[in-house]
């Protein structure tokens, strides 16, 4: 695939989710993203108000995760950090599956989870993207994660929070994208360190990558960054 460098940087949703992340690091992210025009800034929910103040000029859009890194979090406490997050500037939300209940093959509870967050995030015309955490999953389940979550509404479904045992993978992309078709956007994440890997994730079929390596991806420079988000 040949994209331009503005071409690219729409694709990606330049993240900086760490726990140590201050007010100047949020903040050259954000800088970051307006001189590329990335999609978007893709941040703990904390950090929208300061964000969405940042991007206020530009077309990059902040984006909030919610129920992170583990997707254990009650439903009811889900919804609140999204519309709250919403309220303050977030233009989507990128929320964790509950993985265990996934796995223990409670389907009805996390169909309900994810349709809870859809209904309550697209009332504010807003997009839902769904992690699965598919490092932590069979392909079977990575299926059934992508069924569910369509069921339920959500707009895109995601491979990774960055911050579990691995990231992106080309075979996960590719399953999650042969199962949503073109009915769902498929967002690549975690562990996309260079150009080389974000075209193939493109070519595996993402719609979207969440990326810190922002700057060294479109610059085209190695990114010397351990593997991670």
């Amino acid at each position: 695939m040949t994209l331009t460098t503005a071409q690219l940087a729409k694709y990606m949703d330049h993240t900086n989710l760490k726990a140590d992340a201050t007010e100047a690091s949020i903040k050259q992210t954000c800088d970051e993203a307006a001189k590329f025009n990335t999609a978007s800034v893709c941040v703990n929910s904390y950090w929208i108000p300061f964000v969405a103040e940042q991007l206020k000029a530009s077309d990059v859009n902040p984006i909030a995760v919610v129920g992170f890194p583990l997707g254990a979090m009650a439903t009811e406490s889900e919804v609140f950090e999204a519309v709250t997050a919403i309220d303050q500037g977030a233009e989507e939300i990128d929320m964790v599956i509950n993985v265990g209940e996934l796995k223990s093959g409670h389907d009805d509870i996390v169909l309900a989870d994810i349709r809870a967050l859809a209904n309550a995030v697209h009332a504010k015309g807003k997009l839902l993207k769904v992690i699965l955490e598919t490092c932590l999953l069979t392909k079977d389940e990575i299926v059934r994660g992508c069924e569910l979550s369509e069921q339920a509404g959500a707009d895109f479904v995601k491979t990774s929070t960055g911050f579990s045992t691995a990231g992106a993978k080309l075979d996960d992309v590719k399953l999650m994208r042969a199962t949503v078709g073109d009915r769902l956007g498929v967002k690549a994440s975690g562990g996309i360190h260079s150009k080389e890997e974000a075209l193939a994730m493109i070519d595996a079929g993402a719609s979207r990558l969440g990326v810190s390596a922002t700057v060294a991806i479109l610059t085209d420079q190695t990114d010397a960054q351990p593997a991670g988000y």
